[in-house]
């Protein structure tokens, strides 16, 4: 799992857009920062994980959110893994259109991107099974394919290395916000992703331990955002040379590029290790959409047919080409994510640990014991979701957003679990259901 998100194509289109933004050496603090912050939240969270034993959906129950509000938790991981199908397959389809002379915003562009996903969806109802088949092989043909293409960018043009990478547009100062804005929403998702198996590590593993894993994911994925930025740059010049009239927005797409420098081998690269990431994608959402939908909803809806639904959405919002809306989409899904880690955690380290409102182990996540809905936690998220949405509708610059939700939320949970001398973590009067496993 660590290993295909490593080589997911999304850190070369994020890697050359820091670099457009900021330049060199500026893309080295939001990138020290994605790393750094990372490796903080995620030994954080996995350590949490690895005491209780608990996913977080089901810690996001007992930490200030309630059974059924604890599907929040599980619809804000499901959105972020449909945009990430969305953009993953976006790749594969502009690879392939630009190899076929398919204009990349055309009909037949979308069926290309609909036959993708059929083939995705094929891998992704087999389950895990596939997974690890497509894990296994993936990787090593990955880097195999991804070492060819750096030799024949070297071969076939002129690089633009590091001394030239210059920031495009905006003040310093706000462009350095603009990319902060885009990694700040990463630093949590990839904790959440590394936290996914951080309820197996032993307890006795340290936050050290927990740490150390989380760095050798993040520092893995530096040279992927550098060699990025490597190929946007040089890509630049050669379809600004070209006259091409979108020459800025398809020099960050590596579908495009690799096409263009690598031709059919190009394809082969961007379909065989995309489709991998994307069946990860498509799998993993689904199942975090139906674990939401069953924790509200007495009528269950199998992961396979939210596989469908996704599969739907993504054709629907292909042809809007997700990555000349990066910036917008990468804060919406900060302003989620951020908020909701950032409440839980606040709950966890001071209304449990240091406010002793609750106690701060075994944290019950049972039906029957927990309320269905936690005040608390619901109040603050859809607080700290206003103030974030309030900044990606233009009230004020949508590169703060993220932040601004992820302070607001925990500042509100905080005051507002004292205020109520934390009554609505359990019910005054228990009814034990059986309980589910932890999952």
């Amino acid at each position: 799992m660590l290993t295909g998100n490593i080589t997911a194509m999304f850190w070369f289109i994020l890697g050359g857009q820091i670099g457009s933004l900021v330049g060199w050496p500026g893309l080295l603090l939001p990138i020290s920062y994605l790393v750094i912050g990372a490796t903080l939240v995620g030994s954080v969270v996995m350590r949490m994980a690895s005491q209780e034993g608990l996913s977080l959906p089901l810690l996001t129950r007992g930490l200030g959110f309630g059974v059924k509000g604890s599907a929040i938790a599980s619809l804000i991981y499901g959105v972020n893994f449909v945009f990430y199908f969305i953009f993953e397959g976006s790749i594969v389809s502009h690879a392939i259109s630009e190899y076929a002379g398919i204009a990349i915003d055309s009909f037949w562009a979308t069926v290309v991107f609909a036959a993708v996903a059929l083939v995705t969806l094929y891998f992704a109802w087999r389950g895990m099974h596939s997974m690890n088949v497509l894990q296994r092989f993936g990787a090593p043909i990955f880097l195999v394919l991804f070492a060819i293409g750096i030799y024949m960018l070297a071969n076939g043009y002129e690089l633009v290395g590091p001394g030239e990478w210059k920031q495009t547009d905006s003040t310093s100062g706000t462009a350095m916000w603009q990319a902060f804005s885009l990694v700040n929403g990463q630093v949590v998702f990839q904790a959440l992703i590394a936290t996914d198996y951080g309820r197996f590590v032993k307890r006795k593993v340290s936050y050290a331990g927990t740490a150390g894993v989380m760095f050798v994911e993040l520092i893995a994925i530096v040279p992927i955002l550098l060699i990025g930025v490597l190929f946007t740059e040089t890509m630049l010049r050669v379809f600004t040379d070209e006259g091409r009239p979108t020459a800025v927005l398809d020099s960050i797409d590596p579908g495009l590029y690799f096409a263009v420098v690598m031709g059919l081998l190009g394809v082969v690269f961007a379909v065989i290790t995309q489709v991998r990431i994307n069946v990860m994608n498509l799998y993993s959402g689904s199942l975090a959409l139906a674990n939401a939908n069953d924790a509200v909803s007495p009528r269950k809806v199998g992961r396979q047919w939210w596989m469908v639904g996704l599969i739907i959405a993504g054709i629907a919002c292909y042809p809007l080409n997700v990555l000349q809306y990066l910036d917008k989409a990468l804060a919406v899904t900060g302003i989620m994510t951020n908020t909701w880690i950032f409440i839980v955690l606040a709950d966890y380290f001071i209304c449990r640990k240091l406010l002793k409102l609750a106690p701060s182990q075994n944290i019950e996540y049972r039906d029957g014991f927990l309320v269905d809905w936690n005040p608390c936690g619901i109040t603050s998220m859809i607080v700290g979701l206003l103030v974030g949405a309030a900044g990606i509708f233009e009230l004020y610059p949508s590169y703060y957003a993220s932040f601004a939700a992820m302070i607001v939320g925990p500042l509100v949970h905080v005051p507002l679990t004292v205020l109520t001398k934390g009554r609505f973590y359990e019910r005054r009067s228990k009814t034990p259901e059986p309980a589910a496993e932890p999952v």
